[in-house]
Order: structure tokens, then C-alpha cells, then sequence
């Protein structure tokens, strides 16, 4: 018994004095890395990134300051650093394996965030997925759709995927197509669909609309028509675009050839039904 207290004495003597140090050194980083913090958050705050970037930013800050205070603190207490850097790689390797779909979406969000392919408000297709970009997390983005649906997709697909941004040009084209039977003046046609193109509300002068005759199908004309908007105001020009040329074809009596069809179906059923 009295040869155990003198070990337990002589360990108290020799580590005494290192775990007073250590306690001091934990007592002070905590409060240096609380003053730390907040010249970093001030910083932050005054910069014009994304508040998503701030957040991340500020975090990842935090933990390193934690890491090295830790660090310290081991090195103070005598504890070997090569055990400890065997048990942090055998660790990490460890977390590695288990996480990998969500280390893959944090690196995804990471990257992301720094070059910013998309921003909140941009309305992207992705992933067999598209909507307005509602929120960019550290792991999902989140989409709303048009039909008002929430889509989660994980930042790990966004980055090995194909992303469309259609808000991040500030005009956008329309494109439609219209069938034209092959008995009507193709110049006439073409002169109809231009000057309702260039009259619709939303299409802009320059660039300047576009319609021509661009393919031909057995007995069908197919003539094409492009015009510019501005992207806010893409769907109300589009809907706005298909009436106006509609409405000019039907006035000046020019047919869609699937129409023609239809009434000289229905004109040889009636002519059957006369017979009989």
C-alpha cells in the first residue's frame, strides 16, 4: 500500500505540473477562440458573399481553431503524436468508408458554394430534375418546381451532372414550330408568321424575330419561329408568342394539315351516312 502511494505521489509530481498547464492553456484558448470568432464573424458579415458561404466559412474556422487547441493540449500532457496521429488517420479512415455519399455531398456543396454554377432564385434542370433554386445547403440543394413541389437533390449528383441554367442569361429564345399544309405560298406564310412574331407582346426587336420554312414532311410544311425575351418574362412571352401566330394563321385562312384531315374525315363519314 505505501510503496502504491508513493507511485500515485511521484505520477502527481511529475504530471502535477503538466495538467495545471493544460487547464491554463484550455481555459485561454477557449477564450481566444471566442474573441477570434467574433473578429471573423464581423469580417464575414461585411463581406457581399453568399450567406450560405458566411455560414460554412465561419464553422469550418471554428473547427480548426478547436483542432489546434486540441492539439496543443496533447502536446502539453506528453501524450506521444505519433499514437495520436495513428488513431486520427485509423479514424478518419474509418468515418471515410462509412460516409462516403456524404462526404461526397459536402465536398459537392463545397464546391458549389466557391464557384457558384447556380444562386438561389436561378431556375436550373438537373438530375431529371428542375425548379427554382430555393436553397443551396451543405449537402442538398433544394429545388421548387413549377407545379409546386420540393426536390432535394444531393450536391455529390448536382456535380457530376449536367446542370442547365436557364435564368443566367438576362434574354432567352423561343422556339416554336408550326405545321402549314403544301398548297399555301410559302413566302406568304412566312410573311404572316414574321410580322405576328414581331407584333406579339414580349419579343423584343433586336435580336430580331426569325420565321422560315425549315423542313418539309410529305405534305406538310413545317416553318419555324424564334423570338427574344427577357427571361423573367419567358412563359408569358412564350403562351403569348404560340396565340398571336395561331390567331394571324387562322385570319388569313392558312390550315394546320392534322385539321384538314380531321374535317375531311368527318365530311366522308357524313357522305357514307348519306348513302346508307
Amino acid at each position: 500500500m505505501e510503496e502504491f502511494m508513493n507511485k500515485v505521489i511521484d505520477m502527481g509530481a511529475t504530471s502535477g505540473g503538466k495538467i495545471i498547464m493544460a487547464i491554463l492553456v484550455l481555459v485561454v484558448g477557449l477564450l481566444l477562440i471566442k474573441f477570434i470568432m467574433k473578429i471573423v464573424n464581423r469580417q464575414l458579415e461585411k463581406s457581399k458573399m453568399d450567406h450560405t458561404v458566411k455560414t460554412v466559412l465561419g464553422k469550418v474556422v471554428k473547427i480548426l481553431l478547436y483542432v489546434v487547441l486540441v492539439v496543443g493540449l496533447i502536446e502539453i500532457l506528453g501524450v506521444p503524436m505519433t499514437s495520436v496521429a495513428a488513431l486520427i488517420a485509423s479514424g478518419g479512415l474509418a468515418v471515410g468508408l462509412g460516409f462516403q455519399g456524404a462526404l461526397a455531398n459536402l465536398a459537392g456543396g463545397f464546391l458549389i458554394l466557391i464557384f457558384r454554377p447556380f444562386k438561389i432564385g436561378d431556375y436550373i434542370e438537373a438530375s431529371d430534375a428542375e425548379g427554382i433554386v430555393r436553397d443551396i445547403s451543405i449537402f442538398y440543394t433544394k429545388l421548387l418546381t413549377l407545379d409546386n413541389r420540393t426536390v432535394l437533390i444531393p450536391n455529390g449528383d448536382l456535380m457530376s451532372a449536367k446542370v442547365t441554367n436557364l435564368t443566367a442569361e438576362p434574354i432567352r429564345r423561343i422556339d416554336l414550330d408550326f405545321k402549314i399544309t403544301n398548297d399555301i405560298d410559302q413566302d406568304f406564310v412566312r410573311d404572316v408568321l414574321l410580322a405576328a412574331a414581331q407584333q406579339s407582346p414580349g419579343i423584343l426587336p433586336d435580336p430580331a424575330p426569325f420565321a422560315r420554312l425549315t423542313a418539309v414532311d410529305d405534305d406538310t410544311y413545317i416553318f419555324t419561329v424564334r423570338g427574344w425575351c427577357e427571361t423573367p418574362h419567358y412563359w408569358d412571352s412564350y403562351f403569348d408568342l404560340i396565340e398571336t401566330c395561331s390567331k394571324a394563321l387562322a385570319d388569313n385562312g392558312i390550315d394546320d394539315p392534322e385539321e384538314r384531315i380531321a374535317v375531311r374525315l368527318v365530311g366522308e363519314e357524313a357522305e357514307e351516312e348519306e348513302k346508307k
